[in-house]
């Protein structure tokens, strides 16, 4: 797998690559003949989401690449060796595409031969930036002839050893030599023409237009995420299950701008509990782990390293592969579906067509209405078990005036940032006790299990004590955190 930085440029066929001494050694040009097979669904999922799976001969990384969507200005490309087939997709990139074809084939639907020179700039045996000078024939395969198309681009791609301004200046210097940035993803993109992704007929400046586009995002996200989750990356099921929250929290704060969308929300909580076993194994281990380091060796006795360690990751790994198969059944892709259907066709209720500035910012202060509602009924509750309970319920409505604030911050601005950081304040310090319980209530169970495997149980005690602690503190200073925000959020809203 890779992490790729790069510029494309168009530029005409009688170009000429510009000097580009000063910026480095320079080294080349060698050539290279490519040819590459391109692969998708007969409509072209992936291509319209900016998916590249294809199989090349030639060149310097001969195999099968796929390239998921450009996200914070990188692509990852992840390779895997060539194959004798050119008809079967190998299966882990297959896997990978699952929330792109949801079900359907992956076909040939075009070719490109590439005659490729490569200059590269060095410094010493560094190697910064590559230049690939590409003169390209694309073939476009369908029911009909074969289309085929001529052009020439270049691309500057970041190497190991080099740094982002060495490429912007790589840049600079094409630009001035007549190249145009290319407003083509890639070849695939430039050959194809995938018909757009629809988009909702919202007016501009309206609630409706600012919450569709919201959502839109947040199924983006949600996305690019899976191929990640599928390959246990670090913190893509976290990155993926806040992705679900958000939207779900967004379709019930705005319930009034986009409506009947009870299934939807249903089945992101469905997608969130999915995704929500491995993710709470994976923190917990790490907090245990954290724990662990910091205690003395001699406060350290049996296996509890093992057991808190070894055994969660084996849980944890159980439960991702019951992640696997979630995001490759039915109901997942029948979810994406209707996302889809959400973002390009939704609902809309009459609070759509009202001004985006007046309606959502009423929507942001109920939101946080609720919050306190939420706190005044858990205060009126004697029974302390039973008003920990509810105070949850005061994290669960934090939570949600947090995202609601967020998901308008960059549209309507105002003093949207500054109230989803006051609502995220409620949420951590509440969470911070939420989780010390859990903590505690995990590490009973594991010292269960380990004193009838006849197991020491001291460090048990000792971890339950730290986070006992650690909760009893939040709850402590809890109350002068609540005054201090509710004097802020009167400033705000």
């Amino acid at each position: 797998m890779g992490i790729e930085i790069e510029d494309k440029f168009d530029v005409p066929s009688e170009y000429a690559i510009p000097d580009l001494s000063g910026l480095g050694d320079v080294v080349g040009p060698r050539s290279y003949q490519l040819v590459a097979l391109y692969y998708d669904t007969p409509d072209l999922r992936l291509a319209a989401r900016g998916v590249t799976l294809r199989r090349r001969r030639g060149g310097a990384d001969p195999g099968w690449h796929l390239k998921l969507p450009k996200a914070k200005g990188v692509r990852q490309e992840i390779v895997l060796p060539l194959t004798r087939s050119t008809k079967v997709v190998p299966g882990e990139l297959a896997e990978l595409v699952r929330a792109y074809t949801r079900g359907a084939d992956l076909e040939v639907v075009a070719e490109l031969e590439t005659k490729r020179s490569i200059t590269v700039l060095r410094d010493g045996d560094s190697e910064l930036v590559e230049i690939a000078d590409d003169r390209v024939k694309g073939t476009v395969y369908g029911d009909d002839r074969p289309t085929i198309v001529r052009w020439r681009e270049v691309e500057a791609e970041l190497l190991e050893g080099g740094g982002e301004k060495t490429l912007a200046k790589v840049g600079k210097r094409l630009r001035k030599a007549g190249a145009t940035p290319s407003e083509a993803a890639s070849k695939l993109a430039k050959l194809l023409e995938p018909a757009p992704l629809p988009t909702a007929p919202t007016e501009a400046g309206t609630a409706g237009e600012i919450v569709v586009a919201y959502l839109a995002g947040q199924v983006s996200a949600l996305l690019s995420q899976d191929p990640r989750v599928r390959r246990a990356e670090d913190d893509a099921v976290h990155q993926m299950r806040v992705a679900a929250r958000r939207m779900r929290s967004a379709l019930k704060a705005f319930k009034t701008v986009v409506v009947d969308t009870e299934h939807v929300q249903d089945e992101l909580r469905w997608l969130g509990a999915v995704l929500g076993e491995a993710r709470d194994l994976e923190v917990i281990r790490a907090r245990f782990a954290k724990l662990l380091a910091k205690l003395p060796p001699e406060l350290v006795s049996g296996p509890v390293q093992a057991r808190l360690g070894a055994d969660l990751h084996e849980r944890e790994q159980e439960a991702y592969e019951r992640i696997k198969d979630a995001l490759s059944g039915e109901r997942y892709y029948a979810l994406l579906n209707a996302l889809d259907e959400l973002i390009s066709s939704p609902n809309l209720g009459k609070a759509a067509a009202k001004p985006a500035q007046e309606r959502l910012t009423a929507i942001a202060a109920t939101n946080w209405d609720r919050v306190t509602k939420a706190y005044d009924t858990a205060q009126a509750i004697d029974d302390p078990e039973r008003r920990e309970i509810a105070m949850h319920d005061v994290r669960k409505a934090a939570k949600r005036a947090r995202y609601t604030a967020e998901a308008l911050e960059p549209a309507i601005g105002g003093n949207m940032g500054r109230l989803a950081k006051l609502s995220e304040d409620i949420q951590e310090i509440l969470g911070t006790h939420q989780d010390g319980v859990v903590a505690q209530e995990t590490l009973a169970k594991e010292a269960e299990s380990a004193r009838q495997a006849g197991e020491d149980t001291f460090t048990y005690g000792v971890l339950v004590g730290i986070e006992r602690s650690t909760a009893e503190r939040a709850h402590a200073e809890f109350p002068n955190v609540w005054e201090k925000t509710l004097t802020a959020v009167r400033k705000v809203l």
